[in-house]
């Protein structure tokens, strides 16, 4: 079986060709309104932004490619793969409609259904289900629930109604910056009054949660596990909606404060069906080419293999430009970064010049990530023994979901959770497998596919004393691919190549601080007003003409768009 682990060139493609995003020879010396440091989707948006309104506006991006973690790239010739981001949800729709995505060429494919969750055999029981397959058919959904619990197929809807509730509730805060209480407490009269229009979004959630808010608390608050056991019953289901409580966090359902990311799931839409997710045309890449496409024509320069050295600083402390690693010096009366905070803080900024108080906060964000994801090349589709394939090359229905493995029950996460957080490579890892070319025939040639892993829990350090090098990470993709085996026989044998990405890998090809795909974690304690500091809530920051633009603020992760289109708006 051939390997392609190790990666020595890398090319984007969309829909079969090469497209470079390059704008003219970069100029040292050169001055802009906005320089942005990164190009990946935020960056991009916030270029738009800035564009449009007329400033002078120059991406520097450290990678050959634009989109950070938002690419196709082709590692396996003739496969193309959304190497780390993989699907599309939570892309906000005055973002879409504003870039005009849609008339660009975008092009999605919904997910319906949209879960498949086939039991291992050894968990099949007379009179009891082999799988379970959910999407947006309520009916549907009903049939497939019931063969675990009548009881929970009637509750099912009433809890889907009353998370819809609470997400509509939050679509309030997503597009607009919190509040900072800060500045708040230490104006006078008239920067009060300026700062309470900051509070509106929040009088706007808070009335449409109405009655509803004491439930919507207890989910922010507390495990995950508590919400779904007052719910429902059966462990499939309950384990299937837990691994969205989890996904790319290193916490478990009976985590307090896991029910949030749930909720951040479930705040996706597609085709205006709320929790839709789907898979666009070309990969993930073709969102962040087309960003780039409406960056560019209204006027952004963009520029590729330009990373950036440091944050260059006034005789105030203000930002005024960057020098790029090649020395470069580019000056800007705005500086937007879409790096982590990390990243900009700690790394880009001279030291010294940020406040003690907001330093110690950067310093203590939580960038723990479980995450390994994994691409693979594969020259037929899965045949899983719970829903057989009707024949070899016909792609079945659960082909087009998210597939969950290592699912039948919620105890399952827990013990794989605690493996890795005492440094240890689960029994059990929590797998989420996807074929984006069930729906999208661009991706793969006829009658292949890819197939991406989007695995947990892993560890950054391992307690072996091992580190994640060819070795290892060849062990960790067998042990996958040996658990999808015992459910889809012959999957092994259909492998043409792979590759594995472990926190330190996704922290070194695209630049997230410890492999968190979020910029830091989406606990509590690290959004809205705390995001990315208690101190200073994004997108502003302590050094005059320094903002952030990435996932690290305030919305926070996921291929929203918002953070860079707030950031650029505040400048």
């Amino acid at each position: 079986m051939a390997r392609w682990v190790t990666v020595s060139k890398l090319l984007h493609h969309i829909n079969g060709q090469t497209r470079r995003c390059h704008s003219s020879v970069l100029t040292s010396g050169r001055k802009y309104d906005a320089i942005i440091v990164g190009g990946g989707h935020n960056g991009l948006v916030a270029a738009f932004y800035l564009a449009k309104a007329g400033k002078s506006v120059c991406v520097l991006e450290r990678r050959h490619i634009l989109g950070g973690a938002a690419v196709t790239e082709e590692i396996i010739p003739g496969f193309k793969f959304s190497r780390a981001s993989y699907v599309l949800g939570l892309l906000r729709p005055k973002v879409y409609d504003d870039l005009e995505l849609k008339r660009r060429g975008l092009k999605v494919y919904p997910r319906d259904p949209s879960s498949y969750t086939p039991l291992h055999e050894r968990n099949w029981q007379s009179g009891y289900g082999k799988s379970l397959i959910l999407g947006p058919h309520e009916d549907q959904n009903y049939q497939q629930i019931a063969q675990f619990s009548k009881k929970d197929a009637e509750m099912m809807p009433q809890l889907e109604s009353l998370l819809g509730r609470f997400a509509e509730a939050l679509d309030h805060l997503l597009d607009c910056p919190p509040p900072d209480i800060k500045k708040f407490f230490s104006t006078g009269l008239a920067g009060k009054a300026k700062q309470l229009s900051t509070v509106g979004p929040l009088v706007k959630a808070a009335s449409i949660l109405g009655k509803d808010f004491p439930q919507f608390y207890e989910l922010m608050t507390a495990p995950t596990t508590k919400i779904l056991d007052r719910w429902l019953e059966s462990e499939p289901l309950k384990a299937t909606l837990a691994t969205d409580s989890v996904i790319g966090a290193m916490m478990s359902p009976n985590t307090p404060g896991s029910g949030y990311v749930l909720l951040h799931h479930v705040m996706a839409q597609m085709s205006g069906v709320r929790g839709a997710w789907g898979y666009p045309e070309g990969g993930m890449g073709a969102v962040t080419q087309f960003m780039a496409q409406a960056a560019s024509e209204t006027g952004a320069h963009l520029f590729t293999n330009q990373p950036v050295k440091i944050i260059l600083l006034g005789d105030k402390n203000e930002a005024v430009g960057v020098e790029t690693e090649d020395g470069s010096r580019l000056y800007a009366k705005t500086v937007l970064s879409n790096a982590t905070a990390d990243t900009t803080f700690l790394k880009l900024l001279p030291a010294g010049s940020l406040p003690s108080d907001f330093e110690a906060s950067i310093r203590n964000i939580d960038y723990t990530s479980p995450v390994c994801k994994i691409n693979v090349a594969v020259k037929s589709l899965p045949d899983f023994k719970a829903n057989p394939n009707n024949r070899k090359d016909t792609v079945m229905p659960h082909h087009r979901c998210t597939i969950h493995l290592n699912c039948e029950k919620t105890q399952l996460l827990e013990e794989a959770f605690r493996q890795a957080s005492a440094g240890l490579i689960p029994d059990n890892p929590m797998i989420e497998m996807t074929l984006p070319s069930s729906c999208d025939p661009t991706l793969a040639p006829p009658g292949c596919h890819v197939a991406l892993f989007f695995t947990q829990y892993v560890p950054y350090t391992r307690a072996d004393g091992r580190s994640w090098n060819e070795e290892t990470k060849t062990e960790y993709g067998n042990k996958i691919f040996n658990i999808v085996e015992e459910y889809a026989p012959g999957f092994k044998e259909s492998i043409i190549g792979y590759e594995v990405l472990p926190p330190p890998e996704l922290e070194r090809v695209f630049g997230l601080t410890g492999g968190n795909i979020f910029h830091g974690s989406m606990s509590l304690d690290q959004l809205f007003i705390s995001r990315p500091s208690p101190t200073q809530p994004s997108p502003f920051t302590p050094i005059d003409g320094l903002l952030l633009c990435g996932s690290g603020a305030h919305p926070g992760g996921g291929v929203m768009g918002a953070p860079g289109r707030l950031a650029a708006l505040s400048s």
